[in-house]
């Protein structure tokens, strides 16, 4: 498509428009564009449109990085935008380049040096130098992980490590005081606070929780009642372990009236759970009756045969040479048995400890309201009217609902547990049953059906607009144009009108002219016309020959192909 001749074929067609016409083509295609436009910024995110083009380079910087970051982008003049604090925004297709580039420049500087303070060992570094490295290494890396907690904004930490001495009387324990800055309107736990200070305690040998002091930026000690804290949070989180519980018992009942009062809307109740929350624990020890041999031992002695024969008297010669052979010396025989038995028995015994649940139920009540039945008021005639009677509940289906409800959330009546259940009118059934007008049947109608495919219906109107100001523009614009260029096409060149006495002089100038033309291309006053149209054709075809050969060749070969089956018939 030639977009040139047909931009200036609309230009000449817009030309020969009227003023009326030109306005009306203007105001069609402004209006056209103007709710394109709108569309676009409707259907977009409002965020993004107001930011589109740019990305997050840096956030959450101190002052001093933010100003660096800020000289460095219009250095290397880059456009950016400072959205809220701490926040700086550039163009996301310079974005991954500047971060690169600012970030080997050292900055932004992080707020705290760890233990990359001895990547560079330093010569002739003394003793003191080194313990100093160490302490301060120690400190930027608690202040680190410190930080990472949500909601710390910053923290510092400082350490006061003492000499070790070899006199126990003049040891100093260590001592550790951090500062942290929170996020507005956040603060820590009570489970926090106990963790930061674990955590430099541990971090710090000999150092106990104790000694660890924990300050905020204004100055107030945190975590220095610490039964007092541990007994908050277990009291929070008693009672949100109340609250979680009678919230599931008031589901259960709703889920099972609803289906039968017509609707969660048409129900309400609420469960109160008193507990028991105080920790208790027994241990008990049973014995058994039954003896059981735990051990037996069982010796025996038994020595047979005589005795050995005592030699006495009077210390001398005779005794101790012993006794005198051949001497009648006649010894008593001996035989010895000893037997002792040892059984020990042990009474078997069994050692149970129990513990109590977390929460025990002490009581439960509950209080449900059910909402009655609804229809339409009859007249004297019999005939349905508009007015709503309100009918409620009889006896029996109080009851039943009651025996429902017991059941559904474990009722125990030795427990002291009360359930009730009251019968009223709900006005927002009323107002539904209601007579509605013809504005409320709109509004429905809208909400239940339009509202749902409002996406779908906005495209949807998108494309009729533009199907209107085709079938109404620009297809009218379109057939103008189409005409004007068959005027044009039909269009004759106009007819000179020569008056008689000019007509003379213009035959001699064109006469003057050919003879000219005639003498520049060698042609003599035998010149013929045919001739001259002959050599223009051969020569035409001999270039043409040269050009394309095969083509040539070609269309020969058809033409005889074709010539030959005449000459044969």
């Amino acid at each position: 498509m030639d977009f040139k001749a047909l931009f200036s074929q609309l230009v000449v067609l817009f030309g020969k428009l009227t003023q009326a016409q030109k306005i009306i083509i203007g105001v069609a295609v402004a209006t056209i564009i103007g709710f394109l436009l709108f569309l676009v910024l409707f259907t977009s995110d409002p965020k993004g449109s107001s930011e589109e083009g740019y990305q997050v380079l840096f956030e959450q910087l101190t002052p001093q990085d933010a100003a660096q970051v800020v000289a460095q982008l219009e250095k290397d003049k880059i456009p950016y935008k400072i959205p809220r604090d701490n926040v700086i925004e550039v163009p996301k297709e310079v974005v991954y380049k500047e971060r690169i580039t600012i970030a080997s420049m050292g900055i932004p500087k992080e707020g705290h040096v760890g233990f990359e303070l001895f990547d560079k060992q330093e010569f002739g570094a003394t003793n003191f130098d080194q313990e100093v490295k160490f302490r301060r290494a120690l400190e930027g890396e608690l202040a680190r992980s410190i930080d990472s907690l949500a909601p710390v904004e910053k923290s510092s930490v400082s350490l006061a490590l003492p000499k070790e001495t070899l006199f126990v009387s003049e040891a100093v324990a260590p001592s550790a005081s951090v500062m942290v800055q929170l996020y507005a309107d956040r603060k820590l736990t009570a489970k926090q606070i106990r963790g930061i200070k674990k955590l430099v305690a541990s971090a710090v040998p000999k150092l106990t929780v104790e000694n660890v002091t924990l300050i905020n930026s204004e100055g107030e000690s945190l975590g220095d009642n610490s039964d007092e804290a541990m007994m908050g949070e277990l009291s929070q989180m008693q009672q949100q372990y109340k609250t979680r519980e009678e919230k599931k018992q008031e589901e259960k009942v709703v889920n099972v009236l609803s289906p039968f009062i017509g609707g969660k809307d048409r129900v309400v109740a609420k469960v109160t759970i008193e507990y028991d929350f105080s920790e208790q624990s027994s241990t008990s020890e049973k014995y058994d009756p039954e003896n059981v041999v735990r051990s037996e031992q069982t010796l025996e002695e038994k020595r047979d045969g005589q005795a050995p024969q005592q030699v006495g008297g009077v210390p001398g010669a005779v005794s101790n040479i012993g006794p005198v052979e051949g001497l009648n010396a006649q010894g008593a025989g001996e035989k010895y048995e000893k037997t002792q038995g040892t059984t020990n028995y042990e009474i078997s015994k069994t050692v149970s400890t129990t513990k109590m649940e977390f929460a025990r139920i002490k009581r439960i009540t509950a209080a449900v309201v059910v909402d009655g039945k609804y229809e339409l008021k009859k007249d004297s005639n019999g005939l349905t009217g508009d007015e709503v009677a309100y009918i409620p509940l009889d006896q029996t289906q109080i009851d039943a609902i009651t025996s429902l409800v017991k059941q559904s959330i474990g009722v125990d009546d030795t427990r002291g547990d009360l359930v009730t259940v009251r019968n009223f009118e709900f006005q927002n059934s009323r107002n539904e049953l209601s007579p509605r007008t013809a504005a409320s049947k709109t509004t429905e109608f809208i909400s239940t059906y339009i509202k749902p495919i409002m996406p779908a219906l906005k495209y949807l109107l998108v494309a009729i607009i533009l199907f209107v100001a085709y079938k109404k523009v620009i297809l009218p614009f379109a057939d103008r144009m189409l005409e004007f260029s068959r005027e044009e096409e039909e269009f004759q060149r106009p007819v000179l009108d020569i008056s008689e006495d000019e007509s003379e002089d213009l035959i001699a100038k064109v006469e003057q002219m050919r003879k000219k033309v005639e003498g520049q291309l060698g042609i003599g006053d035998n010149f013929s016309e045919d001739d001259l149209k002959y050599d223009v054709v051969l020569e035409k075809i001999r270039e043409m020959t040269e050009e394309r050969p095969e083509e040539i060749a070609i269309l020969i070969q058809t033409l005889i192909n074709e010539e030959t089956p005449n000459r044969g018939q």
